[in-house]
């Protein structure tokens, strides 16, 4: 527990981005206030002081300011932070530098490294992971989320004209837009995203019919976490758990996330995650 007030958080997200959405369960399961600020994902003039130019981004004060880029680096940061006591929240966020990397499509981006390590001593080790089999597992399955899970989302939720219009609809309602931004936002949102959907299933080399994809994946989650546990991390979710029910949750509302709970096995962990979250 921190004492009230000495860790100042704001977010800058957009509400229905997955990584966004995985920050948020981090901190509300941890009990952490912090402030949201929705950014205009068109202009984006909220994050005109960042140079990275993503989000989440948040501005964390702990005796002095400072900006975390990287959904995973946060939640490792702050994690650390949380569980040490030796260290400065700005020192911590030094151990995950940013690294320049040019993608298939040449373009330029920040990858960091360790992003999945939480920078602990031995003891505080021993005590968060009594076995290093725990530590290995929360990691591998976190860079699933992102590196796999994450990319099933565009394809599945604007898998069809009327989909990608329910999307937008939804998109626009809880996001930031202008009257007639939202507007052109919905209906020319849609129709792109539709488009880039088909390419994002090629790209990853999708089914033709991508909820098989949805569908395999959230099961071999559930597979992973067993029967006999109530999540990955025991009686508690770990830092796995609260990524994959951040990403899942973002299709809430939609018809992919009513198709996924009726046709897999991951209903009975998801209501679990929502309660432990709620009880927060």
């Amino acid at each position: 527990q921190l004492p009230a007030g000495s860790l100042q958080l704001t977010l800058y997200q957009y509400k229905t981005c997955p990584f966004c959405s995985k920050v948020r369960a981090f901190l509300d399961y941890h009990g952490l206030p912090y402030e949201i600020v929705e950014v205009n994902p068109i202009m984006r003039k909220e994050i005109k002081f960042s140079s990275y130019r993503k989000v989440p981004i948040l501005l964390a004060n702990a005796g002095s300011p400072l900006q975390l880029n990287d959904s995973s680096v946060i939640i490792s940061a702050i994690k650390t932070y949380l569980i040490s006591k030796r260290n400065s929240l700005e020192e911590i966020v030094s151990f995950y530098p940013p690294m320049k990397t040019v993608t298939e499509q040449g373009k330029e981006v920040f990858e960091y490294g360790n992003k999945y390590w939480l920078m602990l001593d031995e003891k505080e080790t021993k005590r968060v992971y009594p076995v290093k089999e725990v530590r290995v597992e929360e990691m591998k399955w976190r860079k699933w989320a992102d590196d796999w899970l994450v990319h099933l989302i565009s394809p599945n939720v604007y898998r069809t004209p009327r989909e990608a219009l329910a999307s937008f609809d939804y998109i626009v309602r809880e996001g930031k837009f202008g009257t007639v931004e939202g507007f052109f936002a919905k209906y020319m949102g849609a129709v792109a995203m539709f488009f880039v959907s088909k390419r994002l299933k090629k790209r990853h080399h999708l089914q033709d019919n991508v909820r098989e994809d949805l569908y395999e994946a959230v099961n071999e989650w559930v597979k992973a976490v067993g029967k006999h546990r109530l999540f990955m991390g025991g009686n508690q979710p770990n830092l796995a758990d609260l990524a994959v029910y951040g990403v899942l949750r973002v299709m809430e509302g939609l018809e992919a996330f009513d198709d996924m709970m009726v046709h897999t096995e991951i209903q009975p962990w998801y209501q679990r995650m929502e309660e432990v979250i709620r009880k927060a």
